[in-house]
């Protein structure tokens, strides 16, 4: 009886090691991937735009702003004390709105870009799960992400590159040296 128990988890040993061994560990950078992705530079066209649209507003309010102010220091000495107590109180109000478009700006601007990169992000991990399952991986592990102390860098598979190619993104040939 003990023998049999012996054997039978000297099998289950042995088989159990093996099957580890048969497992498949993949790694990749999904920055990389994502920062290859064609909508990621769509993305960045149109996150620019925008930006360039609300540095304008800025502009155009720090602009009236300084105008103003400029006017009042001009003038200060021919306005009444009524007059100054409004001019100063208009141009508190106007640093104030300014001040406030500015933070309404740099949320809207985050919220944008959460939004245009979400389906991005969807995009590239439906692929990254067909390309592991396929694969056959048990473990693609995300080297952009800084959470995997060690790897052995030679044992993992890199499935980046049929990713890129699930994806449709080929790479632009390396540019040569430049001649010195």
């Amino acid at each position: 009886m003990k023998k049999a128990i012996k054997l039978t988890l000297a099998v289950v040993l042995v088989m159990g090691s093996t099957s580890l061994f048969a497992q498949k560990f993949g790694r990749i950078n999904t920055q990389e991937i994502i920062m290859a992705m064609p909508e990621t530079k769509t993305m960045q066209e149109n996150m620019d735009t925008f930006a360039k649209e609300l540095s304008d507003n800025i502009e155009t309010m720090n602009v009236e702003f300084n105008t103003k102010l400029q006017d009042f220091q001009k003038n200060y000495n021919t306005f009444s004390d009524a007059i100054k107590e409004v001019k100063e109180k208009e141009l508190n109000d106007m640093q104030t709105r300014t001040r406030e478009f500015q933070e309404r700006a740099q949320q809207d601007y985050q919220k944008k870009q959460n939004e245009l990169l979400a389906p991005i992000i969807d995009k590239a991990k439906s692929a990254i799960d067909k390309v592991a399952a396929a694969g056959g991986f048990l473990v693609v592990f995300d080297t952009s992400t800084g959470s995997l102390a060690y790897f052995d860098e030679a044992t993992l598979t890199d499935v980046a590159p049929a990713v890129k190619k699930e994806l449709g993104i080929t790479d632009a040939p390396a540019a040569a040296p430049a001649a010195k």
